[in-house]
C-alpha cells in the first residue's frame, strides 16, 4: 500500500488533498527557505527557485525518516514537497510576516494581476531507498481586486496575509480581494491537481492508488 507524505505544514495544503480523497501523513521539514534560496546561483529564474524550495523540503523529510529506519513509510511511499511564491515586478515574494511588509504589498497588488508559482518535488520511496523523483511548477495569474481601506486594515489584523506567500488566499478572507484567476485553483492554495497527478504518474503511482490507500474518514 503506496502511502502519501506531505513535507508541509499548510493547513491548506492538507485540506486541498483530503478533499480530493487522499489522507496524507504530515511530516514538516526544518529547511532553511531564505538559506536555500541565497545558495542558488544568481539569476536562477523564479519557476527554479521555487521547484529548488520544494525539493529541498522533500529531500530533508525522506531523509529524516529513512535515517530512523525504514518503518512502513519507507516500504513503500510517496513524499511530496511544495513551494509558492508571488511573482510581482519580477520579483518573487514569499510570506511576508509582518504587517508593515504585507501592507507594503498590497499597495503594489491591489488592482493589479501577479503569477502565483508553486514548485513540486515527489520522491517515490521503497525498501528504504529513493527509486524515483519528479518536479515541475505551475503558474496561475492572479487579478486582484481593490480593498477598501477599512477592509486592508481588517485583514492585515486577522494575521492571515502575514502567514501566506504573496500576503493573500484564495481559499480564505483573502479571495474577498481576488476577482478572478486565470489557471489552477488549487495550485493557487499552494498544492496543484492536475500537476501533481502527472508527477504522481512520472513515479508509478496513480491516484486510484492513494485512494486505495485510505480516504478521510
Amino acid at each position: 500500500m503506496t502511502r502519501f507524505v506531505l513535507a508541509s505544514a499548510s493547513p491548506a495544503r492538507r485540506e486541498v488533498l483530503r478533499s480530493a480523497g487522499i489522507e496524507p501523513v504530515v511530516l514538516v521539514s526544518d529547511v532553511d527557505e531564505d538559506a536555500v534560496a541565497a545558495a542558488l546561483p544568481e539569476g536562477t529564474p523564479p519557476h527554479r527557485v521555487v521547484v529548488e524550495l520544494a525539493r529541498a523540503k522533500a529531500e530533508s523529510v525522506a531523509a529524516g525518516f529513512l535515517a530512523a529506519g525504514t518503518g512502513e513509510l519507507g516500504a513503500d511511499s510517496v513524499v511530496v514537497g511544495c513551494d509558492s511564491m508571488l511573482l510581482v515586478d519580477g520579483e518573487l515574494q514569499g510570506k511576508p510576516h509582518t504587517p508593515e511588509i504585507a501592507r507594503t504589498r498590497w499597495a503594489v497588488m491591489a488592482g493589479r494581476s501577479a503569477d502565483l508559482i508553486t514548485g513540486h518535488c515527489v520522491l517515490r520511496l521503497r525498501d528504504g531507498a529513493i527509486v524515483g523523483s519528479a518536479l515541475d511548477c505551475s503558474a496561475t495569474t492572479v487579478h486582484f481586486g481593490k480593498p477598501e481601506p477599512e477592509e486592508l486594515n481588517a485583514y492585515i489584523d486577522s494575521g492571515e496575509p502575514l502567514r501566506v506567500a504573496g500576503a493573500f488566499t484564495l481559499d480564505g478572507r483573502g479571495g474577498w480581494f481576488v476577482d478572478r484567476i486565470d489557471g489552477d485553483p488549487s495550485s493557487v492554495i499552494g498544492i496543484g491537481l492536475p500537476l501533481l497527478r502527472r508527477l504522481l504518474g512520472d513515479v508509478g503511482v496513480g491516484i486510484a492508488q492513494l485512494w486505495a490507500a485510505g480516504t478521510p474518514g
